[in-house]
């Protein structure tokens, strides 16, 4: 199983500063090492620009942020699968913290975009973490419990597990510099498989589990040699070539 290094760049960069860093991180990374697969996340205005730079580069892919339950229609702000797949995007990214916290997508909608990117023909990396509040109050099991079973209570049993990726992100660590230490990574990721196995059965073991929280350059290597830790999904320290191209190779 190849180690997933993904990318979330948020709404940050215009076309031209999206397809300079993708160059530029392509270059620093050069081959990618056998292990390692490397996943772009750009905004959808630099999509297809960051597709198309990076087409030529084995081991790179793009995705779109987020996506809605239909093909088409009278949907406004909203985009599609098949749009996003029409722009180069391999994946898709359902149940981010912000989507939930701060856009207010419920559990049952993101399970529906989940199962729906999936059916579209979408790869799909499902976000799942607890608040502070929630990691204080001893619920980290049930919420992240409730998020996974619901983000794939739609999808097939039968599924590639190749098709579907969860990323564990404490919504604590998102952007403010305090990371899980491996302790809890560790316990998380088990939990988080645990779940999987109960879903998917034996195939769960084949499901890549991401961590994801202010990761950087200096706990990279630690933090994707743990336990179930398959990958990470990085924020802010992707947005510049040379930081995201050492955590790629750590």
């Amino acid at each position: 199983m190849k180690k997933l290094m993904a990318a979330n760049w948020k709404m940050f960069k215009t076309w031209d500063e999206a397809v300079i860093t993708a160059r530029k991180l392509a270059e620093l990374v050069g081959t990618v090492p056998d292990d390692r697969e490397v996943l772009i996340f750009p905004s959808f205005t630099s999509l297809k620009g960051v597709s198309k730079e990076l087409a030529s580069k084995s081991s790179f892919s793009t995705g779109g942020q987020d996506f809605y339950t239909e093909e088409q229609g009278a949907f406004t702000g909203e985009i599609s699968p098949k749009m996003l797949k029409s722009c180069g995007a391999v994946f898709g990214l359902t149940g981010h913290s912000e989507r939930r916290h701060v856009l207010g997508e419920t559990d049952e909608f993101i399970g529906k975009k989940t199962a729906y990117g999936i059916e579209a023909g979408l790869k799909v990396v499902l976000c799942v973490g607890e608040l502070i509040e929630e990691r204080k109050a001893g619920k980290v099991e049930e919420v992240v419990d409730r998020q996974i079973r619901e983000g794939l209570k739609d999808v097939p049993r039968d599924i590639d597990p190749e098709r579907i990726s969860v990323a564990y992100e404490p919504v604590w660590a998102i952007g403010t510099g305090e990371v899980a230490g491996p302790e809890e990574i560790v316990e998380a990721h088990g939990f988080c498989r645990k779940i999987l196995q109960d879903i998917f059965g034996e195939k769960a073991n084949e499901i890549r589990i991401l961590y994801g929280g202010s990761v950087k350059p200096d706990n990279c290597s630690q933090i994707i040699s743990l336990d179930n830790v398959d990958g990470v999904l990085v924020g802010g320290a992707s947005l510049e070539g040379e930081s995201f191209s050492k955590i790629v190779l750590a």
